[in-house]
């Protein structure tokens, strides 16, 4: 192991550990009543509501997920995408928040989405509560999945360490933290991260454009691919047999004519903003705010955090095609020097 990826082990098993230790921090808080427990007794902040509800929901999807269909496909695809998301975002806020806020505290005081709807529509054998868990449990079990996935094949291809074990750890971890502190230590860790994923996002960016050559040098570059600066199109990645994209005898990656980015296509990655009105774990925030008079400040923490985070992520994948192409440049200069 080199000496750059001890570094790197050095800092995510720091970062587990003040996870853990969040955990601990709000455990007997926590656990003096079911309120404080699954909901943190309604008391979190504006910034911590804002931050905790983003970050739960972009979780690693932001971070490899949108900069790498932007790397492959181009703008298109995640600029009509993030459009969505970051209207989705503020809409949800501006609509459902305030509502929801009041009227789970008039519904018997609820502290979950399944017995908001179910005391809601006053029901008595619980038909809604019911069906209402079961699509959590049921549905949410692949999302968490997907992101103890990221976690492994992060840990996986920067160590080479065996993937299904790291993904068991980072479950232990969050069950582990969750269980403790409950509601209150998961919205904290989750502002936790909301910061370091916005800062790490924007300095990947502004390395990025110093070591592709500048701004004009990525625009450049990325209009010599078909489709991919073009709003309406999309590029057409030319695969290998192994499913890889195919390079050149200079190693540049080969892209096909482009492709046609229609009207239902666009609706399609739109509507994608449409499922944060459904989203338990950004809804549970609303519910769980001190005061419905601070959703105003959340929303624009919300808002301005998904708009700079977006664009972020979009324009990493971007620029990647040019940083790799300056790789593969200065590779086939060191090759001819060396020869």
């Amino acid at each position: 192991m080199s000496g750059d990826q001890v570094q790197i082990l050095v800092a995510m098993c720091a970062y587990l550990v003040i996870v853990v230790g969040i955990g601990l921090y709000y455990m007997k808080t926590a656990n003096k009543s079911s309120d404080n427990y699954f909901i943190g007794g309604r008391k979190l902040g504006p910034w911590i509501a804002a931050m905790s509800a983003e970050a739960s929901d972009m979780s690693g999807w932001l971070l490899m997920g949108l900069p790498g269909v932007a790397y492959w496909f181009g703008l298109s695809d995640v600029f009509w995408t993030a459009i969505g998301l970051a209207a989705g975002t503020y809409i949800n806020w501006l609509v459902v928040a305030k509502r929801l806020r009041r009227y789970s505290t008039l519904a018997g005081n609820s502290i979950t989405i399944p017995e908001f709807l179910s005391n809601r529509y006053k029901e008595n054998k619980k038909i809604i509560l019911t069906i209402g868990s079961v699509f959590i449990l049921v549905f949410f079990a692949a999302y968490a999945g997907s992101c103890f996935v990221t976690f492994g094949k992060l840990f996986s291809t920067l160590f080479g360490m065996q993937y299904q074990l790291v993904m068991i750890i980072g479950a232990v971890i969050v069950i582990l933290y969750t269980f403790l502190g409950g509601f209150l230590a998961e919205s904290a860790t989750d502002f936790l991260q909301g910061i370091v994923m916005i800062i790490a996002l924007c300095s990947v960016f502004t390395i990025g454009v110093v070591a592709a050559g500048g701004i004009p040098a990525i625009l450049d570059n990325i209009k010599t691919i078909p489709g991919f600066f073009d709003f309406f199109g999309i590029a057409q990645p030319q695969l290998a047999e192994n499913g890889l994209q195919q390079l050149d005898a200079a190693g540049k990656p080969l892209f096909g004519p482009a492709g046609e980015y229609g009207i239902l296509t666009i609706i399609s990655t739109l509507s994608w903003g449409l499922g944060y009105f459904g989203m338990p774990q950004v809804l549970l925030r609303f519910m769980a705010i001190n005061k419905s008079t601070e959703l105003k400040k959340s929303r624009r923490i919300a808002t301005t955090w998904c708009v700079i985070s977006l664009f972020a992520a979009v324009a990493i994948g971007l620029q990647e095609e040019r940083c790799i192409l300056q790789d593969f440049s200065r590779a086939a200069a060191l090759r001819t020097y060396s020869s």
